[in-house]
C-alpha cells in the first residue's frame, strides 16, 4: 500500500510538466504528490511493510518531485545572485555531510532530523506563497533554515547523535 501511495506521488510529479505553472491544475498535483509524501511512511509503519526498497523508493519519488518542480519553478522565478549562491553553499554543506557518512561510517547516511522536516516542510510550502511573499523574503527563510537543518545534519553524522 505504502509503496502503491509512493508511486502515485512519481505520477503526479510527472503529470506537473503538462499543466502550466501555478496553475490550478499545477496545484492540484503538487499538493496531492505532497500529501503522499506525508503519509506513505507513516502507513509503511503503521502496517509493519516498512522496508529497505520502500525507503529507496520513497527517496526516489522525492528526487523526481524537487527535479520536476525545479524545471517548473525556476524559469518564472526572480531568483536572485545572492540566493543562487547560498543555496550552492548549501548544497555544498549537503555534499560534505555525504562524504562525511560514506567515509566515516562506509554507507550513504541519511538523516531525518526535525530540522530537515521543517525545511522539507518550507520547501513544500513556498511554491504555495509565491503570489503572496516576495520570493525574496521566503526563499531567506527557507535559505536560513535549511543551512542550520545541513549544518545539524553534518553533525549528526558525525558525531552518531542521531537515528540515521
Amino acid at each position: 500500500m505504502a509503496n502503491a501511495i509512493t508511486g502515485i506521488r512519481i505520477i503526479c510529479s510527472f503529470a506537473l510538466l503538462f499543466f502550466p505553472t501555478l496553475s490550478v491544475p499545477f496545484f492540484i498535483l503538487y499538493i496531492t504528490a505532497g500529501f503522499t509524501d506525508m503519509i506513505d511512511g507513516t502507513i509503511a509503519r503503521k502496517t509493519g511493510t516498512a522496508s529497505e526498497f520502500g525507503a529507496r523508493f520513497d527517496t526516489a519519488a522525492d528526487f523526481i518531485m524537487v527535479a520536476i518542480c525545479l524545471i517548473k519553478l525556476i524559469p518564472i522565478l526572480d531568483i536572485k545572485a545572492w540566493m543562487y549562491s547560498w543555496i550552492g553553499v548549501i548544497a555544498m554543506i549537503k555534499v560534505i555531510n555525504v562524504i562525511s557518512g560514506i567515509v566515516g561510517q562506509k554507507k550513504f547516511v541519511s538523516v531525518h532530523s526535525a530540522m530537515n522536516k521543517i525545511t522539507g516542510g518550507l520547501l513544500f510550502v513556498l511554491p504555495l506563497t509565491l503570489r503572496a511573499i516576495d520570493i525574496r523574503y521566503s526563499g531567506a527563510i527557507v535559505c536560513a533554515v535549511a543551512t542550520a537543518a545541513a549544518v545539524q545534519e553534518g553533525h549528526y553524522i558525525r558525531t552518531f547523535k542521531e537515528k540515521i
